[in-house]
């Protein structure tokens, strides 16, 4: 098979080209994506991104050729919100890599109370950042895969990224995991959450959500009401996104979340601090925090302590910090300017790839 040379204009072209051959083969061929649903884990969707070597041999693709990456969405989100951004930069990381450089899989999970992994058995309380790192390393442990290289956090998957790592580097989910090597975090602030912070849109967004009716009339109800709200129409649609309908014979639809659930999550968020974290972080793992320049998530004295964190003297015997503003980019960063999160994010997933 050819491959295109592309340009970030020509992401969706290269992307839709690999998914036409995928369909007439019986491989893996680059870009596929698979949906996995079992009980008690957590769902998710995988991009399975073939190195070059075989790509080119049509060879199979097993985990241990492969560098894994997990995605972890936002309050709110799925899974499903981060396929695009995740077959962009597997696209971007073939078209990078060397000829000997392994593959990827890029595994975007549903968090509890979120998505796939909504109703399922086993999510109990308390549904709080701990509860959610734990959930994914259940999930590793009961697929058998290798642990992750790659942690990747929006928002507060960012939270649970840091969870996550810092569980892995105390033990807390066993003698044989292994630690990631790097993990990003995008646009979470590490400290305690101050509404004062910023507008207090999300707060405003659960407590509107809590007081409508359930079912909902429809799609199109729900976003003229939170549009006469004084919601957006992008935000009150991307809410809209969020719902199912009840039945294939009305337009009442439900959220595919669990909205008690995610409430509790939230309040988690808000009150988890991870600078302890980051200014003692582990042997041998990097933590890159991605803030994006229009975002209003963070105040100047956030700003000041995470410069003072990543400014620190390297140490060899601890893990790194790395400060990197998105530029032109508001909350949503996959959505705003996923080229330039690419270009921040792709050169250090290379290297890591090929060391």
């Amino acid at each position: 098979m050819s491959r295109s040379k592309f340009t970030s204009d020509a992401f969706g072209l290269l992307i839709s080209e690999r998914f036409r051959v995928q369909s007439k083969l019986k491989w893996i061929f680059p870009l596929s994506t698979s949906f996995h649903r079992k009980m008690a884990t957590l769902g998710y969707e995988e991009i399975v991104v073939p190195s070059k070597e075989g790509e080119k041999n049509g060879a199979a693709f097993n985990d241990s050729d492969s560098c894994r990456a997990i995605i972890l969405h936002g309050l709110m989100g799925s899974g499903r919100n981060w396929r695009h951004f995740s077959q962009q930069l597997g696209a971007s990381l073939l078209e990078r890599s060397s000829q000997s450089s392994p593959g990827w899989r890029m595994v975007a999970l549903d968090l509890r109370n979120h998505g796939q992994s909504v109703g399922r058995e086993g999510f109990n309380r308390p549904h709080d950042i701990p509860a959610a790192a734990r959930d994914v390393a259940n999930l590793i442990k009961v697929e058998k895969w290798n642990w992750p290289y790659v942690v990747i956090g929006h928002s507060m998957g960012g939270k649970v990224a840091l969870q996550f790592a810092e569980s892995c580097a105390r033990g807390e989910y066993g003698q044989d995991i292994v630690l990631p090597k790097q993990l990003w975090v995008l646009d979470s602030v590490p400290g305690e959450v101050v509404t004062d912070n910023s507008d207090g849109e999300v707060e405003k967004v659960l407590s509107t959500l809590k007081t409508l009716p359930n079912p909902i009339p429809s799609r199109r109800w729900f976003v003229e009401h939170m549009m006469n709200l004084g919601f957006s129409k992008t935000l009150s649609d991307w809410l809209a996104s969020n719902l199912k309908r009840v039945s294939t014979s009305s337009e009442e639809v439900t959220w595919v979340f669990d909205l008690e659930g995610i409430f509790e999550m939230f309040q988690s968020y808000r009150e988890k601090s991870y600078w302890s974290l980051l200014e003692h972080p582990p042997q041998g793992l990097d933590i890159s925090i991605v803030r994006a320049e229009k975002s209003d998530r963070w105040n100047s004295s956030v700003l000041t302590q995470l410069e003072s964190v990543t400014n620190k003297e390297k140490n060899v015997d601890t893990g790194r910090v790395f400060y990197h503003v998105l530029k032109n980019a508001g909350h949503w960063v996959h959505i705003d300017n996923p080229k330039g999160l690419i270009d921040i994010m792709a050169p250090s997933l290379i290297r890591l790839s090929s060391s």
